[in-house]
């Protein structure tokens, strides 16, 4: 687990395991999106696929890593005395040629995506005033305002396993992408107990 923090939230990076990705991928190729599953309604997103991972799945496949990716994300942070993390929900972005995720946060203390699919060539993007613009189907998170020898957007532009750890009030957004292929993420909302 690499941390990133001059100043402001920290943002954790890791790699996921090939089995996660594994599991999660399996899972969700076999499944039909039906009422029971589909998240879309309930996100910010302009997405037409986002499938809610069963508890059942989620205890059996996925909270163990994630939980030590939590844990180790906070140590790095000087967070100490944690009782228990609990994984409030998980679900999966099945992101589509000009789908995007609009500027928000989320729910929880805790907040992170994993990546399991990304289209090739996906980010291939433009010069603006011979500087690069990274957009095309990567992630910004946003905190503060610009000012001299201050950014506030920080890009990712994600490869298939990396694990983005962040508080859940941090401002994100999800640029859509102009290759016909799918980008396959998931996100989670973690909940920190703490010993007293």
């Amino acid at each position: 687990m690499k941390t990133f923090r001059a100043f402001g939230p920290t943002i954790g990076e890791s790699k996921l395991s090939k089995k996660i990705i594994k599991s999660i991928n399996e899972y969700v190729d076999g499944i039909t999106i039906s009422k029971r599953n589909d998240y879309s309604s309930k996100l910010a997103s302009q997405i037409k696929n986002e499938i809610k991972l069963s508890s059942i799945f989620i205890k059996k496949n996925i909270s163990k890593e994630l939980i030590r990716n939590i844990r180790d994300y906070l140590l790095k942070s000087d967070i100490k005395k944690i009782k228990e993390i609990k994984i409030i929900n998980v679900w999966v972005v099945k992101q589509l040629k000009n789908e995007y995720n609009p500027v928000h946060y989320h729910e929880g203390q805790l907040s992170g995506v994993g990546y399991l699919k990304i289209p090739k060539n996906m980010n291939q993007n433009k010069l603006v005033k011979n500087k690069k613009i990274m957009t095309n189907g990567t992630i910004d998170f946003i905190n503060g305002q610009k000012n001299f020898l201050s950014k506030s957007i920080y890009n990712i532009n994600p490869k298939l396993g990396d694990l983005v750890i962040f508080p859940n009030y941090l401002m994100h957004t999800a640029y859509p992408f102009n290759i016909d292929d799918e980008r396959r993420s998931f996100s989670f909302n973690a909940k920190i107990l703490f010993k007293k």
